[in-house]
This record gives C-alpha cells, structure tokens and sequence, in this order.
C-alpha cells in the first residue's frame, strides 16, 4: 500500500510537472503581449519577428524548440532563449510545489503564486515594468484563496475574530496593506529627498500581492531574500558592465519576484 501512494504522489508530480510545462508556454505569451496591451487569447501564438502564425505542431514545449533548433520555421530568426527557460522553470516549480503541498488545494494555490512570480519577473527584466493586471489582479485572486487556503498571521493569535476565514482575509489585507503601505512611504520620502524615483509605484503593488498571498511574516520574508540578493547581484553587475548607478534602471522587481518565489518552497507557507 506504501509504495502504491509513493508511486500515485510521483505521477501526481510528474503530472503537475507536465502541466507546468503547457502553462508556462501560456506565460510565454503574457510576458510579451500584457506589456504591449495586446490580448492574451487572441490571435494564436505567432512569431514576434515576422509575424508568421505557429503551427500547434511547431509550439510544444521545449519540443518544438529543440527540434526547430531554436529559430523560426518561417523566417529562420532566432527565438528567445527566455522561451524554453521559462516553460521549464514552471514545470520545476509547479512540480515542486505538488512535492510540498500534495493533493491539497495549497498546491493550486501556490502554483497560482508561481505562475505570476514567473510572468513578473521576467515582463520587469525586458520591459522595466509590473502590469496592474498581473499586480493588482493577483491579489484579487489571492484574497479570494484565502478563503479556502487560512493566510497566517498576527490577528490568528489576538483577534477576537473567530471565523477561520474572515481571520484569512483579515490576514491577507493587513499583510498587503503594510508591505505595500510601508514601500510607498519609503517611496514618497525618497523622491522628496532627491527629487527622482528611487522605487516604482509597480514594486509596491508588488508588495500587495506577496503579503496577500504568503502574510505579514513571509512576505517579509521574500522582501528580504530578494533584497538583499538584488543588491549584491546589482553591485556586482554595474561595476563589471560599468553602468551609472545614478541614471541605469534596474529590475527591483526581477529580484524581489525569485525571492518570493522561493518563500512557499522552503518555508511555512
């Protein structure tokens, strides 16, 4: 009986795994249309060089790209390296996660969370920018989980609340509200200092997505991971690349998305 719900919960991964994969070939799609406000769902997928429609058989994940030698069929253009790096990452996490959170509805949950991290951190990366859609509407649907999936957090512990999911909401919302509310400020009185933005409006809808999703602590949590790793990589970028610091915009949300990502991963979530 022990091997059989071993080798169920390793199909289970697999399979969560393999729809990683199919998913993040839709991501794909997201990071290059959201930016340019073009529709996710309309036209098919096509080649962002010549236009050219793909075919169903030439847009299988990693597959096609492997086969195709990572070019066009039409145009012969070199396709993204982005492209198969981020199917494969999502199939990494959400395999992961089905690892962590087994047949539980945390699993849906938190590869929902991943999903976006991936879709954020790499539309910030190319573009410099965290769609509203992405930002905002993640937390709408992360407050709607936290009515099936209990968000932790202070008032658990001295509210007198005692409804399991109005103490979630409450969670999720104070967390939001005091991430975000807490990088607005440090926002306002930056750019009142030095009269320049020192962190974008979208790093702090950012913010209200990571403490709606994971609460107050953890998402603490990811802030710090990602900052702290941020800046170490970014020293060492702009002194080998020899940018300005003063005039070179760096992707703050790249850094802080892969340090929340690892949150739901390795900690308590």
């Amino acid at each position: 009986m022990g091997e059989q719900l071993t080798a169920e919960f390793g199909i289970f991964c697999a399979v969560a795994g393999a729809f990683g994969l199919l998913f993040g070939s839709f991501l794909n799609v997201c990071i290059y249309r959201i930016p340019r406000d073009l529709s996710v769902v309309l036209p098919r997928s096509f080649c962002p060089e010549c236009g050219h429609s793909i075919a169903a058989y030439d847009n299988v994940p990693l597959l096609s790209y492997l086969l195709l030698g990572g070019r066009c069929r039409a145009c012969h253009q070199c396709i993204g390296w982005r492209y198969p790096v981020v199917e494969l990452s999502t199939a990494v996490l959400f395999g992961l996660v089905a690892w962590r959170y087994g047949w539980t509805l945390s699993t849906l949950k938190w590869a929902i969370f991943e999903s976006l991290l991936v879709a954020l951190f790499w539309i910030d990366l190319e573009e410099r920018l965290l769609p509203d859609e992405l930002t905002l509407g993640g937390s709408l649907v992360g407050l709607l989980l936290a009515v099936f999936v209990p968000v932790p957090g202070i008032l658990s512990y001295v509210s007198p609340i005692q409804n399991v999911m109005l103490l979630s909401l409450a969670n999720a919302a104070l967390a939001g509200v005091v991430l975000a509310g807490v990088l607005w400020i440090i926002r306002t009185v930056y750019k009142k200092i030095r009269h320049r933005e020192g962190v974008g409006l979208g790093d702090v809808k950012l913010l209200l997505l990571f403490g709606v999703f994971l609460g107050l602590q953890n998402g603490v949590s990811g802030l710090l991971i990602g900052s702290v790793s941020g800046t170490v990589i970014s020293i060492i970028f702009l002194v080998v690349a020899r940018k300005d610091p003063s005039t070179y915009e760096l992707p703050y949300g790249t850094f802080l998305c892969a340090g929340a990502a690892l949150v739901p991963l390795v900690l308590n979530a």
